[in-house]
């Protein structure tokens, strides 16, 4: 019972903060999703890129939950792509795509993910967020991987419309920063895969942000990880767990992985509390020296975070749900550290 009870408390906490609040008490139950078959008939509506509605964050629209974050920020010297993590959360709910025109679809993305995780690189370039047909969170689960092919490629034709849209009207000429969490992130992979590597464009990416998701060095043939605090060109990608715990299916979905170190981002295996910058926490400060890292062969461990009600946060071993928020003011420092480096050599040139 007491077991329970913390469990209850500790959801409480998670549901309050962010992205977090995604996970709430169903992170710690195997939930049984319910499903139905897909069907052209039941796809929600496509966005439309070319209207201010198919874009939760576009510079001419910082919704106000980020700007009573961040202040009014509006770094234009880059211009930053995010794409958002999975959303689509309720067991009961048999969709296979979100409908972006859902009231609730566009709150969570911009109370949530917006708010807590794209405004970390807020200070380096303006924030471009398109609204797309993310894929439930089932689809990471047998049968509904097999089951859901097709609505995975319909959230991923929507990110590459947009950021077609994007280069062609928003970019301008900007070196680009790309920004990822989890689903949003295996999205990123491919838009770097197909638009990116070995090309022209590839010139102007300050770095790629390809958190909490597995990132293989094979996966590109010519973009590399990033591995001093000021190299550019390339990404960085990790996926935290508490220290000395290790996530199931870790051969499958992490062992092999790139793994960055998201405090000093260079080759050192561990960090100290002293080079934290700063965790977002859930009652929305930054907390410095509140945790260090150790990287491991495809995750990165990272000790319990100094914060208040701490205790509660010992129960989880994944800490997923807070891959950016853990390392947001090192996030925040880092993409400008990268941006005027990416400035310097082009003026060399």
């Amino acid at each position: 019972m007491k077991k329970i009870l913390l469990l209850l408390i500790t959801a409480s906490l998670l549901n309050g903060c962010s992205v977090l609040k995604n996970y709430a008490l169903k992170s710690f139950i195997s939930p049984k999703y319910k499903s139905i078959a897909f069907s052209e008939d039941n796809i929600p509506a496509s966005p439309d890129y070319s209207s201010d509605k198919s874009w939760a964050v576009l510079p001419s629209k910082y919704p106000k939950q980020l700007t009573d974050f961040i202040g009014n920020i509006k770094a234009s010297n880059a211009a930053v792509f995010y794409i958002y993590p999975t959303l689509l959360l309720d067991p009961k709910d048999v969709s296979w795509n979100s409908d972006i025109y859902k009231k609730q679809i566009r709150e969570d993305v911009i109370n949530k993910a917006v708010k807590y995780q794209a405004s970390a690189w807020a200070s380096a370039g303006e924030l471009y967020v398109p609204f797309y047909r993310q894929a439930h969170i089932r689809i990471f689960t047998s049968p509904y991987d097999k089951e859901g092919e097709k609505a995975w490629e319909l959230a991923y034709l929507d990110l590459k419309q947009s950021f077609e849209y994007f280069l062609k009207h928003h970019r301008k000429n900007r070196p680009i920063i790309i920004a990822s969490h989890s689903q949003g992130t295996i999205h990123a992979k491919r838009l770097l895969q197909e638009y990116f590597d070995g090309t022209d464009l590839q010139n102007e990416l300050v770095a790629a942000y390809l958190v909490g998701a597995q990132i293989k060095i094979d996966d590109f043939k010519f973009l590399r990880p990033l591995n001093s605090f000021n190299e550019t060109g390339g990404y960085v990608s990790w996926n935290t767990f508490k220290k000395n715990k290790y996530p199931k299916k870790y051969d499958k979905w992490f062992e092999g992985g790139v793994t960055t170190n998201p405090i000093n981002w260079d080759s050192k295996k561990a960090s100290n509390l002293s080079e934290h910058l700063g965790l977002l926490y859930i009652d929305d400060k930054i907390y410095p020296k509140s945790v260090k890292v150790v990287k491991k062969n495809g995750i990165l461990w990272t000790s319990l975070p100094k914060v208040p009600n701490r205790i509660f946060l010992s129960l989880i071993k994944s800490y997923h749900y807070a891959d950016i928020n853990l390392f947001w003011a090192d996030i925040q420092k880092n993409s400008i550290d990268r941006l005027n480096a990416w400035v310097e050599r082009k003026n060399n040139l």
